[in-house]
C-alpha cells in the first residue's frame, strides 16, 4: 500500500511539472526571419541543433513555408503574410508530435507571425511565446534583408516609401503588411492588411484576445543597439506617438495597452509579459546569452 501511495505521489508530480501533459520535453517552432529559411546553417539551422543539444529529447520543427529553403526564403518576402499564416497552422496541426501543445519561438520578421499564430491558430496550443526582435508594433524604416545586397531589398524599400498602403503593394510585398505609418495613423489602420488586425486596431476580434491569454509566458527581446528595425522599440510592442516620428509611447500608455485591446494588460497583471534586452545589433545574441536568459527560464 506504501508503494502504491508513493507511486501516485511520484505521478502527480511528474504533471504538475509538465501541466500541459506533454510527455518528455515541450515541443519548440521555430520561425525565421525576412530573406532568410528554415534551414540556413548560418542562423535557424544552428539554432535547432542548437536546441536539441541543449534540450536532450527535445522535437525542434523550423516551419518551411514552400517547398524547398529557396522557396521559403522568398515567400518570406513576397507571399501574404495572411496566407503564410494559413499554412503555418497547417503545418503545424498536421504534425502529431505537437498535438499537445508547443513553444514558439520566433526571429525578427518570426517573431511578430509566431505571435499571430498564437492568435489565429486555435487547433493546437501555443504554451510559452519568444518574440527575439519581432516587430509587434510593425516598423516606419525598412528593416534590412538577411542579404543587404540583395537586388530586391532596394526595390522594396523604394515601393514601400511611395505607397505601402496600395492594395497591390499590401498584396505583393510582405513588408508592406506590417509598415506601420505614425503620421498617417487612418491611413495605416485601414490600408493594412495584416498589422492592424492582428493588433485589433479595425476592430476587436475577442479570439486574439483569449487566445494570447492563454499563453503562459510572452516573452519579448529587444536589440538595444538595433540600426534594422525602425523603430526598435516596436520589439516591445512600443512605437511611435501618432502624428509623429520621432518620440515613442510606452507600451503601458498606449492605446493598444490602456483599452487592452489584445489583452496585453490583463497579461501583464498575470506576470505573463517578459522584456527582456541586450546591447548589440539586430538578432545579435551569444548562445551562452540565450541559454541563460531564454532555454533555462522558459524552455526548460
Amino acid at each position: 500500500m506504501m508503494k502504491l501511495w508513493y507511486l501516485l505521489i511520484l505521478f502527480n508530480a511528474y504533471f504538475a511539472s509538465n501541466s500541459e501533459g506533454v510527455a518528455g520535453p515541450i515541443p519548440i517552432v521555430l520561425w525565421h526571419g525576412m530573406g532568410d529559411n528554415c534551414c540556413n546553417s548560418g542562423s535557424l539551422g544552428a539554432i535547432k541543433e542548437m536546441l536539441e543539444d541543449s534540450i536532450p529529447g527535445v522535437y525542434v520543427k523550423s516551419l518551411m513555408i514552400g517547398t524547398n529553403p529557396a522557396e521559403d526564403t522568398e515567400n518570406s518576402l513576397f507571399l501574404n503574410a495572411n496566407t503564410q499564416l494559413e499554412v503555418a497552422c497547417d503545418i503545424i496541426s498536421k504534425d502529431s508530435k505537437l498535438a499537445g501543445g508547443f513553444n514558439g519561438i520566433g526571429f525578427s520578421q518570426g517573431g511578430q507571425f509566431m505571435r499571430a499564430l498564437a492568435q489565429r491558430c486555435v487547433q493546437v496550443p501555443m504554451i510559452n511565446l519568444i518574440s527575439v526582435g519581432g516587430q509587434h508594433q510593425g516598423v516606419y524604416g525598412f528593416p534590412h534583408c538577411y542579404y543587404p545586397t540583395h537586388k530586391w531589398c532596394d526595390y522594396i524599400r523604394k515601393i514601400l516609401n511611395i505607397g505601402a498602403y496600395f492594395s497591390w503593394v499590401q498584396n505583393s510585398l510582405v513588408q508592406a503588411e506590417y509598415w506601420h505609418d505614425p503620421i498617417n495613423e487612418d491611413a495605416y489602420i485601414k490600408g493594412s492588411i495584416f498589422l492592424s488586425d492582428i493588433n485589433n486596431e479595425n476592430g476587436v476580434n475577442k479570439t486574439y484576445i483569449s487566445q494570447l491569454n492563454k499563453l503562459k509566458n510572452f516573452v519579448m527581446v529587444k536589440f538595444n543597439n538595433d540600426t534594422m528595425v525602425e523603430p526598435r522599440e516596436s520589439e516591445w510592442f512600443e512605437f511611435y506617438t501618432p502624428g509623429q516620428a520621432k518620440y515613442i509611447t510606452p507600451l503601458r500608455k498606449s492605446k493598444i495597452y490602456l483599452q487592452d485591446r489584445l489583452g496585453l494588460r490583463q497579461m501583464d497583471k498575470a506576470g505573463k509579459l517578459h522584456f527582456l534586452s541586450l546591447n548589440g545589433q539586430h538578432l545579435q545574441f551569444t548562445w551562452e546569452w540565450f541559454i541563460e536568459n531564454i532555454v533555462n527560464v522558459f524552455l526548460k
